[in-house]
């Protein structure tokens, strides 16, 4: 199986799967002399994790990482970085019922005719339980360019919406991890969290969107051609389980204004009066805050009788069991800021590595 690895410089390479006896990685390309802060890599596991709140899958996993190498006396080494996480609480047992079926929505059926075998339990690599690997690495891709902030929040969950711009909220950690679904809006997230609560009751799932605001971006980050900053964001976005859609800046709504409304007008700073650029002009940074919004779909495990398609090509009706997100949007979080940072460590290496980078 290729596609296991992400970065140029700051690569990050995974293996496990849902059921398996763990997940992990390694790090390699990783700057040495960092300081790692172990408290902040477990802060974001937990954010990540199952069985935080009652709107998410009550798998009871810990999730605590353990390095097994790159890390010496709390600073990286410049070697590769190696971790691993433990698989505490499976229940492989669920997933019997599925062994010779194809769940609808899922990659059961694509991952079995492309390699000719599958792990059925829990969807083996296919789970969203391969993410907490991008957390780690994301965690400690924040703490390299620590001057860059990366935040997300839910921003949407079905058709409940913060009707605000992000500059109008209360953007912190604080704000948005007092709410169980991570919406700094205290009243919208009261209505998101009945959402989920109802959707749940009926056995079903809900999507949504979450929002990431980057800010402090240095002027001069991507290339103008095919490695343009915003074309590998989203192609990171685009790879974390359940997205169906990604937008920068102005995005689709973009599409409505002319150009004389939509044009980004300059300070004499060079800052710009408006951002509809969302930070990013010919696929470089320009010093303003990079903005993009992320599209989950509802979980396809749901809790109701559905027709599947068996390995013999009968349509039989099945029922999935055990422990599944109603709504995979407030475990997401973590994962769009982590993938955000993989993106700009990468970038902020190459400028390292750059004789004629004017940003260093």
């Amino acid at each position: 199986m290729a596609g296991n690895t992400f970065g140029n410089l700051f690569k990050i390479t995974t293996f496990g799967e849902s059921h398996g006896e763990a997940l992990g990685g390694i790090i390699d390309g990783c700057p040495s002399g960092i300081n790692i802060d172990m408290k902040k890599i477990q802060f974001d596991l937990n954010r990540r994790r199952p069985g935080q709140s009652l709107i998410v899958s009550s798998r009871n996993e810990l999730d605590k990482v353990h390095f097994l190498s790159g890390i010496f006396e709390g600073k990286t080494t410049g070697t590769p970085i190696g971790f691993i996480i433990y698989n505490k609480d499976k229940k492989s047992e669920d997933y019997k019922n599925l062994q010779n079926t194809y769940r609808p929505s899922h990659s059961d059926f694509t991952y079995e005719k492309k390699y000719g075998i599958r792990d059925y339990r829990g969807g083996g690599r296919s789970s969203a339980r391969e993410t907490i690997c991008r957390v780690v690495a994301g965690s400690i891709a924040k703490q390299i360019i620590k001057n860059i902030k990366i935040i997300s929040y839910v921003s949407s969950i079905g058709d409940i919406s913060i009707n605000k711009p992000y500059q109008k909220l209360n953007l912190s950690i604080d704000s948005i991890e007092k709410s169980p679904v991570r919406c700094p809006d205290s009243d919208v997230s009261k209505k998101m969290i009945s959402k989920i609560q109802e959707i749940k009751s009926n056995g079903d799932t809900i999507g949504g969107i979450i929002t990431c605001i980057i800010s402090n971006v240095p002027i001069g980050i991507g290339e103008p051609v095919f490695n343009k900053l915003h074309s590998e964001l989203g192609k990171a976005m685009l790879s974390i389980n359940a997205v169906k859609g990604f937008e920068y800046g102005s995005g689709f709504d973009g599409t409505k204004l002319t150009g004389s409304n939509h044009n980004d007008l300059f300070f004499s700073s060079g800052k710009t009066k408006t951002n509809f650029s969302g930070g990013i002009q010919g696929g470089i940074s320009n010093g303003m805050d990079i903005y993009f919004r992320v599209a989950f779909k509802p979980v396809a495990s749901i809790m109701k009788k559905q027709e599947n398609l068996d390995n013999l090509g009968k349509i039989v009706t099945n029922k999935i069991v055990g422990r599944h997100d109603p709504c995979v949007l407030p475990r997401a979080v973590p994962i769009v800021e982590s993938m955000a940072a993989l993106v700009l460590v990468d970038y902020w290496m190459q400028s390292k590595l750059s004789k004629y980078s004017s940003i260093l």
